[in-house]
């Protein structure tokens, strides 16, 4: 099993759980927490639901051995509205993602009503 496609099954585990902004866990995570959780990965910290600099994003991700690419399992960055950023899970054919309206982690089929910026993946 690739990293990518651990990533993927992983976040499909994480599906109905809650929403809670900072959550790391089964208990609740937001769009970082599911990320992290899904790549086994360290999750950043001190940021804001809006406003993130995509800089930022870049750099954390880098830093953890991802390098810009697509496919199920892969990080996507997200353009949900002016001055938001949001992280999802690529599955091929639609994005899991920690949905602060639904208040849970949903599997959202394409055509996403938002767009996709960029996307990462990681060869462990």
């Amino acid at each position: 099993m690739t990293p990518s496609s651990r990533a993927l099954t992983r976040a499909r585990e994480g599906l109905g759980t809650p929403f809670r902004l900072h959550g790391r866990d089964l208990r609740g995570m937001d769009c970082v927490g599911l990320v992290a959780w899904a790549w086994n990965a360290p999750a950043p910290t001190g940021y804001a639901i809006r406003s993130s600099p995509t800089e930022r994003i870049v750099r954390e991700l880098a830093a953890l051995g991802f390098v810009r690419g697509a496919g199920p399992g892969a990080i996507v960055l997200i353009a949900p509205g002016p001055g938001q950023l949001h992280l999802g899970i690529s599955t091929g054919e639609g994005v899991i993602h920690a949905d602060a309206v639904a208040r849970r982690v949903v599997e959202r089929a394409a055509p996403l009503p938002w767009p996709i910026l960029a996307s990462w993946i990681r060869e462990d």
